[in-house]
């Protein structure tokens, strides 16, 4: 592994429980209206001791493959969009540990973008929330929603943003059937962009099985049909999921093709997960709990 870092911070996956596309603007952005909550896991940046031969990013992990450490990658733009907005700041060389599927609708690259924000904002010295808000919405829709890596409903085009904070306690199972999808590609095959809007004021849920009964009743994915048309495996995935013992609810993320499968409690899910792997080996398949409030913390070493 070379020299350890300095400091590294998670960049957790990022599930859309609800995405609903209500508009179209004029500069071609959706609006949307997305309940979104985060995983216990994902992807890591890290900050490296600075050396004259280092590059300036490197990527390990079990999905480096396919991802080019130049300015596309979204590590290296978060760190120029930051040096931008506050010259004079340290730049360290960064390293990405890649544990989150490719073009999967669960934040991927633009938690790793986010997740560079707050460790170049630490290691600085720098507490500047509408600062950071700012350069994280240069990365996307969905910067701003991966900055804050909390449950959260997101509207506009994802900066409007504003914490979703009755939910119980709920597992997870992620599952992705190897393939990636284009996000362009998905919105291009909308067949309307002005769906219905989320209900203004969401209800408490007393447990995992009214959350689940509200996303089934109140919420859509409006991405979701446009996404089976390119990959129909989709519709698999989500039919596999939804009849695991125990599983509440499923549905995809995001623009696909990773779905999330709801579940009460933690022995369901990893038993769903477990049977998922062996069943169809080629998909990646994770359990997951809910982000607590420290999962976007940096940690320093020593």
């Amino acid at each position: 592994m070379g020299s350890l870092p300095l400091a590294r911070v998670l960049a957790p996956a990022k599930i859309n429980l609800a995405l609903h596309v209500v508009g179209r603007r004029s500069d071609g952005y959706h609006s949307l209206d997305s309940l979104v909550v985060f995983a216990d896991f994902g992807d890591e940046v890290e900050a490296m001791p600075a050396d004259a031969d280092a590059p300036p990013l490197t990527i390990e992990g079990p999905f480096a493959a396919g991802l080019a450490s130049d300015s596309d990658n979204l590590v290296l733009r978060a760190a120029m969009i930051f040096a931008a907005h506050y010259p004079g700041a340290a730049i360290p060389p960064l390293r990405l540990e890649k544990h989150l599927p490719l073009a999967s609708g669960i934040g991927g690259g633009s938690a790793d973008g986010a997740a560079t924000l707050r460790l170049l904002a630490a290691l600085n010295g720098i507490v500047d929330p509408t600062g950071l808000a700012a350069c994280a919405l240069k990365l996307g829709a969905d910067g701003p929603m991966c900055l804050a890596s909390r449950p959260l409903r997101a509207r506009g085009i994802g900066e409007a943003i504003e914490p979703w904070d009755a939910l119980p306690a709920f597992h997870m199972v992620l599952a992705n059937p190897g393939i990636g999808v284009s996000t362009p590609a998905v919105f291009r095959r909308l067949e309307r962009p002005d769906n219905l809007a989320l209900a203004d004021a969401l209800p408490a849920f007393h447990d995992a099985a009214a959350l689940a009964a509200f996303l089934a009743s109140e919420t859509r994915n409006d991405l979701a049909g446009p996404a089976r048309l390119g990959a129909p495996v989709i519709a698999t995935v989500e039919q596999r999921l939804a009849a695991s013992p125990g599983c509440l609810f499923a549905r995809m993320s995001g623009s696909g093709a990773t779905v999330f499968g709801l579940f009460g409690d933690v022995t369901a899910a990893n038993e769903a997960a477990a049977a998922l792997s062996r069943e169809h080996p080629s998909w990646w398949v994770r359990p997951a709990a809910l982000a607590g409030p420290s999962i976007g913390a940096v940690s320093r070493a020593g």
